[in-house]
């Protein structure tokens, strides 16, 4: 069994933000599995279940609280897909065990587990081409229309990758 989480923040308002790309990634892999998915409640999350693969994205869980997400969810192999600003756009990793050097999301998640020991999908969000601004607001941002054919690209390649 693998459970795939995708960290972001709920909300219309967050539709769309870089800091939900690891939510984008679960929509559009559940997409891909079945065309008329259905996301079901589970505890502080929605989920999508295959009988190996759950994918699991917040229902009411904002980033800095990614941890509670894991209520509930079975013994498995689990990877955490997250937006990150040390990666450039367009570009992904998946290593276990490391991560950006900061990101609450993912620091939540390991205090929830009390390890580090899991897979992350590191999905590059950082646009060399943009006007520094500070990270947060950032993160908060809408990708514009270049930039989000750009994930579109970088999440096929992750899921191709996965499946």
């Amino acid at each position: 069994m693998r459970v795939i989480i995708g960290l972001g923040n709920p909300g219309a308002e967050y539709q769309n933000t870089r800091h939900n790309a690891g939510v984008m990634l679960v929509e559009k892999f559940a997409e891909r599995l079945n065309s008329d998915y259905e996301w079901r409640k589970h505890y502080d999350a929605l989920v999508f279940k295959t009988a190996d693969l759950w994918l699991v994205k917040t229902k009411g869980v904002f980033m800095n609280e990614s941890g509670r997400l894991l209520q509930g969810l079975p013994e498995s192999e689990l990877w955490v897909a997250h937006d990150d600003l040390d990666i450039k756009l367009g570009e992904y990793k998946i290593q276990n065990g490391k991560g950006p050097k900061e990101h609450n999301g993912v620091e939540s998640v390991e205090n929830a587990l009390k390890t580090k020991d899991f897979w992350r999908i590191r999905i590059g969000i950082e646009n060399r081409d943009r006007d520094r601004e500070n990270g947060e607001n950032y993160v908060l941002g809408k990708f514009t229309s270049e930039e989000k054919g750009m994930l579109e690209g970088v999440l096929e390649r992750i899921i191709l990758g996965l499946s």
